[in-house]
């Protein structure tokens, strides 16, 4: 058996593809999510899980639970900050505040709530591995990416930064960054309306979760002197949109 891998957001998309992923690999398992049905269902199937039924926006509990893991579970060697979301596509101008805060404590202070809370055990051990789950709505703009984009554009630049402070423990930090991939992201953005959820992906073929479960599985593999500092994927049929022009 190998040492922990703990992932976020690991009810779905993936989040689950990579918990089953690292557990073919041989890796125990915390797994963190808001719907407790499901990650004990998950943990049923795999074992060697432990699970953490929290909103990763609760910052005292996320800090009260890693400090109180298992102490079979405290050999944390994986982190996989894959949680978060995107809410609306409205232009700036008409969407919702409360959208815009939603997204800031999750896909920002969320991640840094689990990797404040995760490092201490890693810089320990002299040994780790942080993924950061990104977008390339961090990368490159697109109409009603707005504060979803400036949420991922964060994640790519702490890894950075991170990967700066970390130098000389051994730890090593990636940021990937998908294209379109069909998860439950869209119907979360739209709000459960799932005829505009599947029109994203109409016509299209696009990421799977396994496709990105197996590319982390590839970046943990690396010799350990090889760090990938960010990786940016996109389904074959998707490309950058051009510019746009104001015609007349």
């Amino acid at each position: 058996m190998k040492q922990t891998a703990f992932i976020t957001g690991a009810t779905s998309g993936f989040g689950e593809a990579t918990a089953r992923a690292l557990s073919k690999e041989g890796y125990k398992l915390i797994l963190l999510g808001r719907r407790e049905d499901r990650l004990k269902r998950l943990a049923s199937e795999l074992g060697n899980t432990h699970i953490i039924a929290a909103d990763i926006r609760d910052k005292d509990k996320i800090f009260k639970e890693v400090e109180n893991l298992p102490e079979n579970f405290k050999d944390i060697e994986i982190l996989v900050n894959n949680a978060g979301l995107a809410l609306g596509q409205e232009k700036t101008n008409d969407a919702s505040i409360e959208d815009f805060e939603t997204m800031i404590d999750t896909n920002i202070k969320g991640l840094l709530y689990v990797t404040k809370a995760v490092l201490p055990i890693m810089t320990a051990r002299k040994s780790g591995y942080i993924i950061n789950l990104g977008s390339v709505a961090g990368e490159w703009p697109y109409p009603g990416g707005n504060v979803y984009g400036g949420t991922k554009a964060f994640v790519k630049q702490f890894t950075f930064n991170l990967r700066n402070d970390l130098q000389g423990t051994g730890i090593r930090v990636t940021q990937i960054a998908p294209g379109i991939a069909k998860t439950e992201f869209s119907l979360v953005r739209f709000k459960g309306d799932a005829a505009k959820a599947d029109a994203v992906y109409d016509k299209t073929q696009f990421i799977t979760s396994e496709d990105i479960a197996r590319i982390i599985v590839d970046c943990i593999n690396l010799p350990k002197h090889v760090n990938i500092n960010s990786l940016e994927v996109m389904a074959t049929t998707q490309t950058w949109a051009g510019f746009a022009f104001e015609r007349e």
